[in-house]
């Protein structure tokens, strides 16, 4: 079988294909492409080319045919028939709020598993996901309110958000529970690059405290209690003592107390008959 004449490679050309050859950033396919072309025109036959590099002689016959026809425009990769795969980005939305199919046997998408089911990369449908704020793998729970009283008690806190009384003032009560109580000297210095955080030799962890606050809704004014080991309704009585402090500084003006129930710490499960209770989340004059 006769071999194939050497190809003619412009210097242009020849550049081109060493850099690409250099480069590891192209695909393998272009690369494998440049060093066929630069074997070809170093003189070497098809079936030496095809046995160096591992490929059919058919191949090397391709794109030798490819870059006289076309240059080095041939070597790049034709459109292929058929209409190409377009993600909606509306079906994938709509099949990660479905849920996965029970066959599947699990309770939640994952990228990968809903890429897989669409036919499309799992980068696609990540990208998806973080456009439209979905993240099907955190849950939360909530619980509906049985208070026959709701509707009337929320249009009564509202309102006073919104639209105060005239020459009224409004105080809204609630408690911060979980308070790291830390005892140190100089506040703990934060991690920074090559350093690790720091803390003092004294540095002591008190366990947590309690604190009840007031704030006033107009004025952003905060009035707080002392600070308690434990937030039981005994805590909580102990504090509407002081609230009657703050009615004592609003004289002969209507005081308005927003008010939850008490979270009660220590109290056993199931139905309670607290002093908190009557404090249901409602306005009280």
């Amino acid at each position: 079988m006769p071999s194939a004449a050497p190809l003619l490679l412009p210097d242009a050309d020849r550049d081109v294909l060493l850099s690409w050859v250099r480069s590891r950033s192209l695909p393998a396919g272009l690369v494998l492409r440049a060093r066929i072309v630069l074997a070809a025109a170093g003189g070497e036959s098809n079936t030496a080319i095809a046995e160096r590099l591992r490929v059919t002689r058919q191949t090397v016959v391709t794109w030798r045919g490819r870059y006289v026809a076309d240059g080095l425009d041939g070597l790049g990769d034709r459109k292929r028939s058929g209409r190409p795969r377009v993600l909606d980005p509306l079906e994938v939305v709509v099949r990660t709020m479905e849920g996965p199919p029970s066959r599947l046997g699990v309770t939640h998408w994952s990228s990968r598993l809903l890429a897989a089911e669409l036919g499309v990369s799992n980068v696609a449908v990540a990208n998806i996901w973080r456009q439209h704020d979905l993240q099907p793998w955190r849950s939360e729970t909530f619980k509906f309110s049985t208070d026959p009283q709701l509707d009337a008690k929320v249009r009564d806190v509202v309102g006073l958000y919104l639209a105060p009384p005239a020459k009224a003032v409004v105080v809204c009560v609630d408690e911060k529970s979980q308070i790291q109580a830390l005892d140190r000297t100089a506040p703990m210095l934060p991690i920074a690059p090559g350093l690790a955080e720091r803390r003092t030799h004294d540095y002591k962890r008190a366990g947590t405290t309690t604190v009840f606050a007031a704030l006033e809704v107009a004025t952003g004014r905060i009035t707080a209690d002392a600070c308690h080991p434990r937030h039981r309704h005994q805590e909580f009585l102990a504090f509407l003592a002081f609230l009657k402090q703050v009615a004592r500084a609003h004289l002969r003006v209507r005081l308005h107390v927003v008010c939850d129930n008490c979270e009660d710490d220590g109290a056993p499960s199931g139905p309670r008959s607290d002093p908190c209770d009557n404090w249901q989340s409602s306005a009280l004059e």
